[in-house]
């Protein structure tokens, strides 16, 4: 592809960075047939999930053969982690929506892998039982179903069972940690020893015995086989597939490339080319981590040759990198959860998420533009052909993510239009000499696609774990009492709480698992006091995504400092203050009823209104967080700005009047200080 040194290279130590963070990864490095053998059952498992959309399966039996293939590769293509101990053990996994650690660690070396990277005798063990426990019930299928609705199960049944949580405990310690894993497992002592709680506890209940844990976990769409491990065998599969084909036919290229051509002439084009660069990427990868260290790779030696400081230019890098997550048309694994708990469309979720996405990144472009003129920033020339140019030749990379939009537009389910499309850009890759898809490109990107599923599969089936015993339990409805009782019933101070909550949740587990979680404990709350179900499960969205550039942990960010080699607790504060208006605007779903606006619902010009009033509001977020509109601004004017957005986001008559006002105010301040401060 023309263009292609648009792309700088690293320094060696930054490459040394990189390449160690590579090495953190918990996914193995495979070698020989080994790694043979994982691409032809990963290609397989890919080839099935895209058949059975036009062949359907009976659903906990699509999900059980689904969780058969998928868990043995878990323990074969990550490391135990026993018997090291990596600098960063949660980072590779924090954002598993897309995770490429295992496609990168298991189908991308070269051959002569390490032998001590090869699966261990006890891995060995641990996949064949984990093949043992979901063949099991597939071999007399109806027969165990109907044990399992009758609480008639065996003592196998129930072996099987048992064997299957701790293998799933493992997979998730493996993939992401032990949080979780931990997690999961106060959960299931909640469900046995609860029942010794003193009944007028709260969170007391009747008591479960093993059998009736089983049953629940094991034999239904209750647990491990539920809403969470479906959307894991049905929608995420087939969008990681659809990203492994974008990626092998060259639109990851093109849209890095892209970004650079656009934006070559202004001061703030590198700020804006890794931002354009993150929100294209999305398509491809859906993951924080893993697109912040994609551009980072790239962009940071442009990013310093324009004059950007290790920290901000780190903070733009990890807010684009989130923006992956975010960003229509191919959101974090936690959007088609959303979906799924609603009971709507794909496309409706992707409406909900489009203004916020805008104001998003108009706030992360406004910061940018100002952060270039207070740092000095200027132009980097590239050598390459124009955006008009690249857009010519290659911009049929974009025609099967429009496909994606118009066939679900047309009432096509989300299924069938991610499987078109990815035959159309599959199609599409021969228009290109250079990424032309032969059947070993095509063998390779379907094994990419099953193997960057695999922690978020140990991810949702774990998580059926908890869901699974709130539902058992009563669990979530008396927890929603308790937070509500705690707020006082108050609105502001049950989100507050909410947000918090997510928040903390989200920095010791994956998004994910973290959206699984809130959504059946907090979203309950939140329903209990008039907040309508998409507003809830939104809200959660967002914090849950939010938590990997939260402060402490803040994981995008972590992994961008590492590229910059600046300091990583500056790098989290101006990653923080530049996602700020996304951490704001998600209240005003919830705080008014205005607020359904801005996830596309009620009347076009109430919506428009609402987007614009919203806007006006993440301007003056930027104004207070960066301190500078024509000049740098003073104090006073930044906490006027401060209030002004916080006034706005209200989204009713008097606050927006308000908030206009006292920006109004602020605006008049500036320009009285600067007349001063300049006389004519």
């Amino acid at each position: 592809m023309s263009g292609r040194n648009v792309l700088t290279e690293l320094s060696d130590r930054e490459a040394d960075l990189v390449s160690a963070h590579e090495q953190e990864r918990p996914a193995r490095q495979l070698g020989g047939g080994l790694r043979l053998g994982v691409w032809i059952v990963g290609g397989l498992l890919s080839a099935y999930s895209l058949v059975v959309v036009f062949w359907p399966v009976e659903a906990l039996q699509h999900r059980m053969t689904f969780l058969a293939v998928a868990l043995p590769l878990v323990f074969l293509c990550y490391r135990s982690g026993l018997s090291r101990s990596p600098a960063r053990p949660q980072e590779p996994a924090a954002e598993p929506e897309r995770s490429a650690s295992a496609a990168e660690g298991a189908a991308a070396r070269p051959e002569g892998a390490p032998r001590s990277e090869w699966p261990t005798v006890a891995d060995w063990l641990l996949a064949a039982a984990s093949l043992a426990v979901l063949v099991y019930p597939l071999l007399d299928f109806q027969a165990f179903r109907l044990r399992g609705s009758g609480a008639a199960l065996t003592g196998l049944d129930i072996a099987a069972g048992l064997v299957l949580t701790v293998l799933l405990l493992e997979a998730v310690r493996r993939t992401v940690g032990w949080t979780l894993s931990i997690i999961c497992a106060l959960f299931l002592l909640y469900a046995y020893y609860g029942g010794y709680l003193p009944i007028n506890w709260t969170i007391g209940h009747r008591g479960f015995d093993l059998g009736q844990i089983v049953s629940q976990l094991y034999t239904g769409t209750e647990g491990f086989f539920g809403v969470p491990m479906q959307v894991a065998a049905s929608y995420i599969i087939l969008f990681t597939i659809y990203g492994a084909v974008l990626d092998f036919s060259g639109a990851s290229r093109f849209f890095i490339d892209l970004s650079f051509a656009a934006f070559r002439r202004s001061r703030a084009a590198p700020g804006r080319t890794v931002t354009m660069a993150g929100f294209l990427l999305g398509t491809v990868s859906g993951s924080g981590v893993a697109t912040t260290v994609s551009l980072g790779s790239v962009a940071w030696p442009v990013l310093r040759r324009a004059g950007y400081p290790k920290e901000p230019a780190a903070g733009i890098l990890a807010a684009g990198g989130i923006g992956a997550i975010l960003s229509p048309p191919t959101l974090g694994a936690a959007a088609f959860i959303i979906a799924e708990y609603l009971q709507v469309s794909y496309l409706e979720v992707l409406l909900y998420a489009t203004i916020p996405t805008i104001l998003y990144y108009l706030g992360i472009f406004l910061a940018i533009e100002i952060d270039s003129r207070r740092f000095s920033t200027h132009a980097v020339p590239v050598d390459a052909p124009s955006a008009g140019r690249l857009l010519l030749r290659f911009g049929y990379h974009f025609s099967s993510l429009i496909l994606i939009i118009v066939l679900m537009a047309l009432e096509r389910s989300a299924f069938q239009a991610v499987v078109i499309a990815t035959v159309v850009a599959f199609a599409l890759s021969f228009l290109d000499p250079e990424h032309r898809m032969g059947p070993r490109r095509v063998g390779q990107a379907l094994a990419k696609g099953t193997l960057e599923v695999l922690p978020v599969t140990a991810v949702c089936a774990a998580a059926g774990i908890i869901v699974g015993v709130i539902t058992q339990t009563g669990l979530g409805l008396n927890l929603a009492d308790i937070i509500v009782e705690l707020a006082s019933g108050n609105l502001i101070l049950t989100t507050v709480l909410s947000a918090v909550a997510v928040m903390l949740l989200g920095l010791a587990v994956p998004v994910t698992a973290s959206f699984i979680i809130a959504a059946v404990i907090i979203g309950p709350a939140l329903f209990a006091l008039g907040v309508t179900r998409p507003e809830a499960y939104m809200f959660v969205f967002y914090y849950a995504v939010l938590s990997e550039v939260s402060p402490p942990t803040a994981l995008s960010a972590v992994a961008a400092a590492a590229i910059t080699g600046g300091n990583t607790y500056k790098t989290m504060m101006l990653t923080w203050r530049y996602t700020l208006p996304a951490f704001l605007v998600p209240f005003a779903f919830v705080l008014t009823p205005n607020g359904q606006a801005l996830l596309g619902q009620g009347p076009i010009g109430t919506v428009l209104l609402m987007a614009a009033v919203s806007a006006v509001a993440v301007a003056a977020l930027a104004v207070s967080t960066t301190g500078a509109t024509g000049g740098l601004a003073g104090w006073p004017e930044r906490v006027l700005a401060a209030v002004a957005a916080v006034l706005l986001l209200f989204l009713e008559p008097v606050p927006i009047v308000a908030g206009l006002a006292v920006l109004a105010v602020a605006a008049a301040a500036h320009l009285v200080r600067r007349r001063r401060r300049d006389p004519a």
